[in-house]
């Protein structure tokens, strides 16, 4: 009951009250204020217009193929740290600013100190951009500084309020601070190459944050939105598979510190992937084929399984089809369980039906398009390699754009009601 009873609190994050900044709002069009009044506004925006932008130029470098600006981050290190610290960060920071206000009944970071956060990350991509010549400066170590201004904007709602049980996302964004402090400072020349990937942990990190959140989500969502279609299913809590399924991501997590592309850290990605089978399959998705809004959340969760499963199938097997698992992982699980959560949350919080339109089905349907195209297309038309890619870009970045389509009115305006 204790389980039940923290998930319900937690989907409040999705309809909060009116906040001040709203309510003076209210009777006025798209301002300022509105769009200042909770981080997942302009985070979500953010993040959905850097998806295309980060995209189109990375195609755009592999298309020309030698207009990528020398002496700067390589073309491919990039792509990957602009998808993970830019994209990626963007949508966990409209979640976390989103979500701690209700885990403690705070009031959320609205105005100037969240404005402040929105420049931060602006000012890293600006840094970062390949064709500035700021790359190779320090100016770049602005994106370092933007996961500890987060922990602390969320950090000190859930120390007053001593909301230690969510302490573990403040655990994971400093983590993630070292991640990118160690690629950076590798760039620079500062660091000695380390035995391990920073941007492999790095999106392991994020796997684990999505491990954590959609476990309590998604089962949660899928109950109520049956129970609202007067479909009677009961989807019980199971703790230990719970803690056993988040114990082997984290391993995976380690693993890949310490033994990473090795046999162990195949078996510990095939543990983990048999594990959240087990519990995914006791979410009734099935059932949820004609709730978009719901069945998006399953898909982006079975993209993790897919890319733990394909990791072990490459690891152990060497198996040339299962290559791509990382891709599995990212354009995967990543970019469908961030567009799920940010239409969903968009509309709950606004005061909308929790519906999505039939554009932002499409949109659904084209990142797991562009995933797809990303894993499979490079093995089976390895020779038309760079124009998969494209395609793969182009079909993924699709989704985002259609959602600032349709949720930029929807961010910048004040709640309904």
């Amino acid at each position: 009951m204790r389980r039940v009873a923290g998930a319900v609190r937690y989907t409040r994050t999705m309809e909060l009250p009116t906040t001040q900044a709203e309510s003076s709002a209210l009777a006025r069009g798209p301002n300022l204020s509105a769009f200042l009044s909770y981080g997942f506004r302009p985070f979500f925006l953010l993040g959905a217009a850097w998806a295309p932008i980060a995209l189109t130029a990375f195609a755009a470098a592999l298309a020309a193929g030698t207009t990528w600006p020398a002496g700067g981050l390589a073309l491919a290190r990039w792509h990957a740290h602009e998808m993970l610290f830019g994209f990626v960060a963007a949508a966990v920071a409209g979640f976390l600013l989103t979500a701690v206000p209700t885990w403690t009944s705070s009031r959320p970071v609205t105005g100037l100190p969240l404005a402040l956060l929105c420049a931060l990350w602006l000012g890293a991509r600006v840094a970062l951009w390949p064709w500035l010549g700021l790359q190779s400066t320090p100016w770049v170590l602005l994106d370092a500084a933007f996961f500890p201004a987060l922990a602390i904007a969320v950090g000190v709602a859930l120390v007053r309020a001593r909301n230690y049980r969510n302490f573990q996302f403040i655990f994971v964004l400093l983590l993630l601070t070292a991640a990118d402090c160690v690629f950076l400072a590798s760039h620079l020349g500062w660091l000695e190459p380390l035995p391990f990937d920073p941007l492999r942990f790095a999106a392991n990190l994020v796997m684990l944050m999505i491990t954590i959140v959609a476990g309590r989500i998604v089962p949660l969502f899928t109950r109520n939105a049956l129970l609202r279609a007067r479909v009677n299913v009961v989807i019980e809590p199971n703790p230990w598979l719970e803690r056993a399924s988040f114990a082997a991501v984290a391993a995976v997590v380690v693993v890949d510190l310490v033994r990473p592309d090795t046999a162990l850290a195949g078996a510990v990605a095939a543990i983990a992937a048999v594990l959240l089978m087990a519990g995914a399959s006791r979410w009734q998705g099935h059932r949820t084929l004609t709730m978009p809004i719901v069945w998006i959340l399953h898909a982006g969760y079975a993209w993790l399984l897919v890319a733990l499963a394909l990791k072990a199938v490459w690891l152990l097997g060497g198996v040339s089809w299962a290559a791509n698992w990382l891709h599995a992982l990212t354009a995967g699980a990543f970019g469908t369980m961030i567009l799920g959560v940010t239409t969903r949350v968009a509309l709950g919080h606004t005061g909308r039906d929790l519906a999505v339109t039939k554009a932002i089905t499409v949109a659904y349907g084209l990142v797991i398009a562009g995933a797809v195209l990303r894993v499979a297309a490079p093995i089976v038309l390895p020779t038309f390699y760079v124009a998969n890619l494209i395609a793969a870009a182009a079909t993924w970045a699709g989704a985002f754009v259609i959602f600032l389509l349709v949720y930029v009115p929807i961010l910048v305006m004040p709640r309904r009601g």
